[in-house]
């Protein structure tokens, strides 16, 4: 509170004529203390004792003048005073006027109660017939009047005429009431004038069992017991109120003495005074001040506000959006939401306004805001705030650049985070080796690999344009010097021109005028360089910008280089793992093939397929995948696949082939395990097939592996249930197989995971989207393979694909020859013969001789070791194959017989003339074949 200059001191409370000045504690009593005190003990007790009495005097003075009628506290105290003094006295009246009639409520209905009471009380019936009523009724009526409380208790017979009465003068006498409803069996209450003054009476009729009325009995309390019941409340209802009075003059007290500190005892004329005062205040502080209604209207300005807005003269009781005001003030000002240190631009002027509503605390609806000049503050937060976006780039370069290990697209992260918000251009040129994986080199060209800007029409080399910079571009000087290079005043610098002529000229007539050029650098290794170019901001680049982009590119260097080196090892596993992959695909004539394999971008995996041929005609296929990635999967393949290539050559069938790489995956596990026990996990999956062109019929088995898929003739699509062993490296199971007979024309499709499996879908979305483009594939493998990939291999590859389409053949009936041979050395002859004559209808007739000498010597080595029953079989396909079978099991060696042996060159001599021989085993025995090449 402001104290108002020339205010009247005469409010003030005056000092009492024995007060004296307070004196510090510790300190000397004054003289005239000393002359005041009294010389004994009695004297100066009695003034001790007073002293509590003058302070209430002084107190209570005080406040007599404080609460005097001229101050605004004592005008609402006396106020209060007079409202809580009639409420009292109309409480008070109302009180009694309220017990008066209870009271007379209770007299009435207390004798109605007494009355009833007793004229069905026994025996008042039978004293009634009684030959003198009077002498049994009264002294009962006298009893129950005494025991009831009633001033009397009168019996009459139905004329009227008293049995009992108190006074004994009045018995025999007219009942002073009306008795007619009464008569009438009703029981009625009345206010009467009866021989013992003002009364309340009830009368009730005493009735015979029959109803008939034979008495009457009537009992009343006089008025001035009622009154008086009711004058003795009247002390207590006194005193309540004068409690209550007490109370609310203390309350009231309470209450002015709390408006008397707030105002500090002020007039109504001095609180006007105060109100000019402030609002003088107000207009004089150099802070905008303005008060808005819930209706949007300007209800006060101050000078200050009038001047930052520039408001007309006339703006108090205008709306906010009549003012003049730019359209985000005048939506602030009218709107009443709550703003904190919103910055509005007024003219020249940034103006911070802070705006709160006036009714939280159940203030008017409105607003108040404040406004204040930021305009030089502005400038010194612009470059703080420049500093802080500074800040966010580099750390959004560090989350945003590098999300991946590729060289091209991280290059292309470092050129979008770039643009806008640093240049209005970014480049960044790589020297060919670094997009390979390799070591760059200086003397080699720089190729283009990402380009951002504001458009897209500017005048720069293109991506994928490879460049050679001149000695004087400031690339070529970054690159030599390992440094950045700002070019402010790009039209004037001379170097940079003498690059393209042409170019450059396009470049500084589109508008670009500035130029930063920063080499990549990752310690000694200069990777390439980024520019920087200005042509949107008027204002050339400074040389905190400089160190800014040297920052920016050095965290994107970082990146850079290890997607370098990333690219380098995995295109060493990809060299690898294409060398271990079959290069071109074995000559056989059961099975037209093609197939696809695309490594995964992310790294390289352990993928891989291979066609091998069988004896008899057959072809085996197998599809497997390494667990893993880079280069110890790509080794395990190869590994893998060497070993399915020599348990081939034994010509196992598919679940024994299983069993024996499930015992080599194992094994591989347990030597790679190292000191501490620790070793990478192998494991793989497997599926292999293998087709007989003769039968038409496929074998297969598969180790945890996606099922094949079978394509009929017609089109139509399954997938057969092969039994799914577990994977390769588990051990303890054995692995189950299925047959199939496929008709000719039938495409056998083999496949990884990859293919079917990735973390946006499952497996059996994967196997349902296969179907549908195996269903719309063409007849042809090439075609198969081609639909399937285009159809199901996403942009970004993150696991390998391997994929086998086989379309079956059959040989033709007329190409094979078979024959029952008895357990007869005789008949070796017929089976030479009939060899000869099947050869001859082959057009064979060149092989004639060495056909009938290999069958010689296994025929009979199957009649004399073996077990019947015996078979041969003939085949023309790409080679003539002959094959002798028996139901022995056991197999014959080859061996080198000495000069004086007479046998054990049966073998030997069949090794010599055929291309290849060897045995493989069935389940009724086992057969002995020899190819030989045809002529």
């Amino acid at each position: 509170m402001v104290r108002l200059p020339g205010r009247s001191t005469g409010r003030a409370t005056p000092p009492a004529k024995d007060a004296r000045p307070r004196r510090a504690p510790g300190s000397a009593p004054a003289e005239s203390d000393r002359r005041e005190r009294p010389q004994d003990g009695a004297p100066g007790r009695l003034q001790n004792a007073a002293r509590p009495v003058r302070t209430l005097r002084k107190r209570a003075a005080s406040l007599r003048s404080s609460l005097s009628a001229g101050s605004l506290a004592g005008q609402v105290f006396l106020l209060q005073v007079f409202i809580v003094l009639l409420l009292v006295v109309a409480a008070v009246v109302a009180l009694v006027l309220q017990v008066r009639h209870d009271s007379t409520d209770e007299s009435r209905n207390r004798s109605l109660a007494v009355a009833e009471s007793f004229a069905n009380a026994p025996g008042t019936l039978d004293a009634l017939r009684a030959p003198d009523p009077t002498a049994v009724l009264q002294p009962r009526a006298e009893a129950a009047r005494k025991a009831t409380g009633v001033d009397f208790i009168v019996v009459m017979n139905t004329d009227g005429i008293r049995y009992t009465h108190p006074e004994r003068d009045r018995i025999g006498k007219k009942f002073v009431g009306d008795i007619a409803p009464a008569l009438a069996g009703h029981a009625s209450t009345e206010d009467v004038d009866g021989t013992i003054g003002r009364l309340v009476q009830a009368v009730v009729p005493v009735e015979a069992p029959g109803g008939k009325v034979v008495g009457l009995v009537s009992a009343g309390i006089t008025t001035d017991n009622v009154g008086g019941a009711a004058d003795r409340q009247l002390p207590l209802v006194l005193l309540a109120a004068a409690a209550a009075l007490a109370l609310a003059t203390a309350g009231t007290a309470l209450v002015s003495r709390r408006l008397l500190r707030q105002t500090h005892g002020l007039g109504p004329h001095e609180m006007t005074r105060m109100y000019e005062h402030h609002d003088a205040v107000l207009h004089a502080v150099r802070e905008g001040v303005i008060i808005v209604s819930g209706e949007g209207t300007l209800l006060l300005a101050n000078d200050e506000a009038q001047r930052l807005l520039d408001l007309p003269q006339d703006a108090e009781g205008r709306h906010a959006r009549d003012l003049g005001l730019a359209p985000d003030t005048a939506d602030l000002l009218a709107s009443g939401r709550d703003a904190t240190d919103e910055v509005h631009r007024v003219k020249d002027r940034l103006l911070a306004v802070n705006q709160r509503s006036t009714n939280v605390r159940g203030g008017p609806p409105g607003t108040v805001a404040t406004v204040r000049d930021s305009t030089e503050l502005r400038a010194l937060s612009g470059r703080a705030e420049a500093a802080r976006e500074r800040l966010d780039m580099l750390y959004d370069a560090g989350v945003g650049i590098g999300t991946s290990l590729d060289v091209t697209r991280t290059a292309q992260e470092l050129t979008d985070l770039a643009v806008p918000r640093f240049a209005d251009f970014a480049t960044v040129d790589l020297f060919d080796s670094v997009l390979a994986g390799g070591t760059p080199e200086a003397v080699t060209p720089l190729r283009r690999v990402a380009v951002s800007g504001v458009r897209g029409d500017a005048p720069l080399y293109p991506v994928t344009q490879q460049i050679m910079y001149v000695e004087s571009a400031p690339q070529a000087r970054s690159l030599r010097t390992g440094k950045a290079v700002l070019e402010a005043e790009l039209p004037s610098a001379p170097g940079w021109k003498e690059q393209d002529l042409e170019r450059s000229a396009q470049v500084v007539e589109y508008g670009i005028h500035s130029l930063i050029t920063v080499p990549l650098r990752t310690g000694s290794l200069v990777l390439g360089v980024v520019s920087f170019w200005r042509s949107e901001r008027p204002g050339p680049f400074d040389d905190d910008e400089l160190a800014l982009a040297e920052e920016l590119v050095a965290r994107a260097a970082v990146s850079i280089d290890n997607a370098r080196r990333y690219t380098r090892e995995h295109s060493m596993a990809v060299t690898l793992q294409r060398s271990l992959l079959p290069r071109r695909l074995p000559e056989q004539s059961a099975l037209e093939i093609a197939y696809r394999y695309l490594p995964a971008q992310a790294g390289v995996g352990g993928d891989w397929f291979d066609v091998l041929p069988l004896s008899g005609a057959r072809v085996a296929l197998v599809v497997g995948d390494v667990v893993g990635h880079g280069l110890h999967a790509a080794a395990t393949m190869g590994r893998l696949r060497t070993a399915v290539h020599n348990f081939t050559a034994l010509d196992l069938p598919p679940e024994e082939l299983l069993a024996l790489l499930d015992e080599l995956v194992s094994r591989i596990d347990q030597d790679e395990e190292t000191e501490d026990g620790t070793a990478p996990v192998t494991g793989a999956t497997c599926v292999y097939a293998v087709y007989d062109p003769v039968s038409r019929r496929c074998v297969i088995a598969r180790a945890g592996h996606p099922p094949p898929a079978v394509v009929r003739p017609d089109g139509t699509v399954d997938f057969p249930e092969v039994p799914a062993g577990p994977p390769l490296g588990l051990g303890g199971l054995p692995f189950e197989t299925a047959e199939l007979e496929l008709p000719e024309g039938s495409r056998l499709v083999l496949y990884t995971d990859g293919l079917v499996e990735d973390r946006e879908r499952d497996i059996d979305e994967g196997l349902d989207l296969l179907r549908g483009s195996l269903e719309r594939a063409g007849q042809s493998p090439e075609d198969t393979c081609r639909a399937v990939l285009d159809a199901r291999v996403p942009a970004r590859q993150t696991d390998d694909v391997a994929l086998i389409v086989a379309r079956t053949r059959a040989l033709a009936a007329d190409r094979v020859a078979q024959w029952e041979v008895p357990s007869d050395p005789a008949s070796v002859g017929e089976v030479r013969a009939s060899v000869a004559r099947r050869l001859s209808e082959w057009g064979l007739d060149e092989l004639a001789f060495t056909t009938e000498l290999i069958l010689s010597e296994l025929v009979t080595n199957a009649i004399r070791y073996g077990a019947e029953p015996i078979g041969v079989r003939m085949l023309f396909d790409r080679t003539l194959i002959c094959e002798v079978y028996d139901g022995s099991s056991t197999s014959p060696h080859l061996r080198y017989a000495a000069m004086t042996d007479e046998g054990g060159r049966g073998l030997f001599l069949v090794s010599q003339l055929a291309e290849r021989w060897g045995t493989r085993y069935t389940p009724d025995g086992k057969v002995i074949w020899a190819e030989q090449q045809l002529p």
